[in-house]
């Protein structure tokens, strides 16, 4: 009798590791993935606000690439170009700030592939025709891996960070703001260099 007991309480005791075993698996997998999403909605709402302060500050930098490497730290929260905190692989480099120009009274915007050589003369510019397409009307900001000469961006790869499933061909969510162009950079007053074209 001792013997039977024995055997049922040995095998009742494998019993017992394979059923924990199975619900860790199930409690860590939901840890994790609730922990992926809470990552994924803080990225949706960050983004937003990363792409709205670098074109409210870029709508009054100039156009040097300092000024603008400036406005791109900042907009990932740092004081230098690195990986916006728990968000990547965004970096300060994927925070594109280009150009728009209104090119007529009907408001369609485009990509100012020329810009002016100094935010002087785009005002300038937009004094003397306001549908110019080197007239500076408005910044945009957006979040991208890369940008060709039309403007056009490419999207980021979500990088997990508990890689138990595999989402690579997910992107990061597009955000974008668009401003209206401020001071650009120029100062009250100023006169255009005539070496400024």
């Amino acid at each position: 009798m001792k013997r039977v007991a024995f055997k049922v309480r040995k095998s009742q005791a494998g019993i017992a590791a394979v059923e924990f075993s199975l619900v860790a698996i199930i409690f860590f997998t939901v840890v994790f993935g609730t922990l992926e999403l809470a990552r994924w909605e803080f990225l949706l709402n960050t983004l937003q606000e990363v792409t709205r302060r670098a074109a409210a500050a870029a709508a009054n930098a100039d156009f040097s690439d300092t000024a603008l490497r400036k406005v791109q730290a900042a907009a990932v929260f740092r004081h230098s170009h690195g990986p916006l905190v728990f968000g990547d692989p965004v970096t300060a480099e994927n925070v594109t700030i280009d150009y728009l120009s209104v090119s007529n009274t009907n408001w369609d915007l485009k990509h100012v592939s020329a810009r002016p050589a100094c935010p002087a003369r785009s005002q300038l510019n937009c004094m003397t025709d306001p549908h110019a397409d080197n007239c500076i009307r408005f910044v945009r900001a957006r979040v991208c891996k890369s940008m060709d000469s039309a403007g056009n961006c490419t999207p980021l790869s979500y990088q997990m960070v508990f890689p138990f499933l595999d989402l690579s061909g997910v992107k990061v969510p597009p955000s974008e703001t668009i401003v209206p162009a401020g001071s650009l950079g120029s100062t009250a007053g100023s006169v255009v260099d005539p070496t400024c074209s």
